[in-house]
């Protein structure tokens, strides 16, 4: 009987956890929207540093007093004013639960001999989530229920997408609520936008991974795109105007120009501001390849076409000449019929 009973025991549990598991599969299967999903926490360390602002909800619990027993929200003042039997407030924006609880303490030992008392943060609502959006990979909504840095929030948005430029810029919508020493609470004579480089925070500089702040807006600026056309290797490769994007390298991300390519006359089509007509410019590509000339910066919209040498050209004479043995070259007449 009793073996009988164990065994019972044993299949509802197994029962019960293949259920659970079944149950968290279908929320994963199910995930998060694409575009925006649910908020992610970074409080993975350092949350028992949380200090109290407007909005949060304390659980206050009295041993032995069961009608003084509360659940209190900090408020829009950052005081605690619902304590039963209490008319002072309790200051708390700013402060740990355990500052509020010595305060709780002393109040209640006006009415009570050595009360004993908890104090519990049971919701933390004072902090507006930041936002990440721009050329990352996933757009995010972060709560920082302590401080976070930059490169936190980006790797959250799971890191950059290519079309990434140099900047990443900050918008402070909300002033710093518990400042720390060196910081400024009061932001209203500042403009509230903060611009980083990439490369700062790549590079590891203090100056490119600032703190965040709870409502931040972090915009990872997107590149505008630059065209490649005509004799490369992947014309339909998509090309974003980076840092310091030049002819060079933006054919070098195409895979280079194509054997048969005039690579004395690239040509860059560039639309002037207000005109209707664009600018062309005419680049020795084989002489920059030589270092005999400067490399060209390119600029956002600029389409940049690599022409096909002439069949006769010495760049293609060799071809030519072998195409026209073997019948292969468009535009070659052979015993009298044109090949095309």
């Amino acid at each position: 009987m009793k073996r009988a009973f164990v065994l019972v025991v044993i299949l509802c549990s197994l029962a019960s956890s293949s259920v659970v598991r079944t149950q968290e599969q279908q929320g994963a299967s199910q995930g998060p929207s694409p575009n925006f999903p649910q908020p992610l926490s970074l409080d993975t360390q350092g949350i028992s540093n949380y200090l109290l602002g407007p909005g949060d909800v304390l659980d206050v619990r009295v041993l032995f007093q069961s009608d003084m027993n509360a659940m209190v929200e900090v408020d829009s003042d950052g005081n605690i004013t619902s304590l039963p039997f209490l008319e002072s407030p309790i200051p708390a924006k700013c402060r740990s639960e355990k500052e509020v609880q010595k305060d709780i303490i002393k109040a209640y030992a006006r009415l009570l001999k050595n009360p004993q008392v908890s104090v519990r943060i049971s919701e933390r609502k004072s902090r507006l989530p930041a936002t990440v959006q721009g050329a990352v990979r996933q757009p995010m909504r972060v709560f920082m229920q302590r401080r976070v840095k930059l490169n936190e929030a980006i790797a959250a948005a799971q890191g950059f997408t290519e079309r990434a430029t140099g900047t990443i810029q900050i918008l402070h919508t909300e002033p710093v609520m518990c400042p720390q020493p060196g910081e400024e609470a009061d932001t209203e004579n500042k403009v509230p936008l903060e611009i980083v480089k990439i490369a700062d925070l790549k590079a590891g500089k203090p100056q490119g991974n600032p703190v965040l702040r709870p409502g931040d807006y972090v915009l990872v600026t997107e590149a505008e795109p630059v065209y490649v056309t005509g004799s490369v290797v992947n014309p339909t490769m998509q090309v974003y105007l980076t840092d310091n994007l030049t002819v060079s390298r933006a054919l070098a991300m195409v895979g280079g120009i194509r054997n048969e390519a005039n690579s004395n006359d690239v040509r860059i089509y560039r639309q002037k501001p207000g005109a209707q007509t664009q600018e062309i410019i005419r680049v020795d590509y084989a002489a920059i390849k030589k270092n005999q000339k400067p490399d060209i910066l390119l600029q956002a919209f600029d389409t940049v076409d690599v022409p096909e040498a002439s069949l006769f050209s010495r760049h293609r004479l060799g071809q030519t000449l072998f195409g026209a043995v073997t019948g292969s070259v468009p535009g070659i007449l052979t015993n009298s019929t044109v090949i095309r």
